[in-house]
């Protein structure tokens, strides 16, 4: 296997504020943008798994979302009520939140331009794949091909997380690191949604990393407003021509297949991937896979 060239993590002024970042290959190659989901981390796309898309002649750049890990922390927002913010989004009122997914757009924006980067392929998972369909459709010239990995277009009906997934969502947040190694192998648990031994073998390693940098349960509370208060993009889809790939997870509790299908069907010409017995997780099991399409959408 040939050394992946990689940068070290530094900080760089985006959008206003700073945004933690790094990078695997060569600087000269065709940039790929991996935006990373909810209360994630940019660690949470594991460095193997960038040197393996690396590896397919890819500049990768990932980063930490504001509010999380290295980048900016907005504590003067304070914490929302995300109670009242479920429940006005469940009742199609609006929710009040600090920031919303077109600033967090706006942000990877910003670190593109920071980085002298113009057009970019766009990945995102999860609440990073809401991001990176929002950047389609405000900035869509910026995109070469957009990556919508378990996310959903967030229009009301689709179905919802299962009861223990949305447990997971909403329980308290661990402030120890022995509590932070206990949360981090429960929750992967119910977001697998199955036995993955090689990732089962990684979590306390993952989680230890994790605490390392830096926990923000405040700022998880944040990023969950900002989702609930962008509302759906749906409609605003149907305009998007950037050549868009869907990847989802049948057994997904988080974001449901039917979420994944969604956006497929709300994208002109988006291409849907169901990988069988994948949930609200990049399983090592599953990374061939995931690397050959979208190495092979971006190409």
């Amino acid at each position: 296997m040939a050394t992946i060239t990689r940068t070290s993590a530094a900080r760089a002024h985006a959008n206003g504020i700073e945004l933690c970042w790094d990078s695997f290959g060569d600087v000269d190659a065709p940039p790929m943008l991996l935006i990373m989901g909810l209360a994630a981390q940019m660690i949470a796309w594991p460095d193997a798994f960038c040197e393996r898309i690396a590896e397919r002649g890819f500049r990768v750049i990932r980063f930490d979302n504001r509010d999380i890990g290295l980048s900016t922390r907005f504590d003067a927002a304070g914490v929302p009520n995300i109670g009242a913010a479920l429940a006005a989004a469940m009742q199609g009122k609006p929710v009040d939140a600090p920031y919303r997914l077109s600033d967090m757009a706006a942000d990877a924006f910003g670190l593109l331009d920071a980085l002298r980067i113009g057009r970019v392929h766009v990945v995102g998972a999860s609440m990073g794949g809401a991001i990176a369909q929002t950047m389609a459709i405000e900035r869509p010239e910026r995109l070469l091909t957009l990556t919508s990995i378990m996310a959903t277009t967030g229009e009301p009906g689709l179905p919802p997380p299962t009861q223990e997934a949305m447990g997971v969502l909403l329980k308290a947040p661990a402030t120890t690191l022995d509590g932070c190694i206990e949360s981090y192998a429960q929750t992967w648990k119910v977001l697998r949604a199955g036995s993955f031994p090689d990732d089962e073998a990684l979590d306390r390693e993952r989680a230890e990393q994790v605490f390392a940098r830096g926990l923000n349960p405040p700022g998880v509370a944040r990023q969950l407003a900002a989702v609930l208060a962008s509302g759906s993009r749906k409609a605003a889809l149907r305009s998007v021509r950037v050549p868009t790939l869907v990847l989802h997870g049948d057994a997904d509790p988080l974001v449901p297949l039917a979420c994944g299908v969604d956006t497929a069907e709300s994208v002109p010409g988006a291409r849907l991937v169901v990988l069988r017995g994948m949930g609200h997780a990049l399983p090592i099991s599953c990374w061939p896979r995931l690397v050959d399409e979208i190495a092979r959408h971006a190409a």
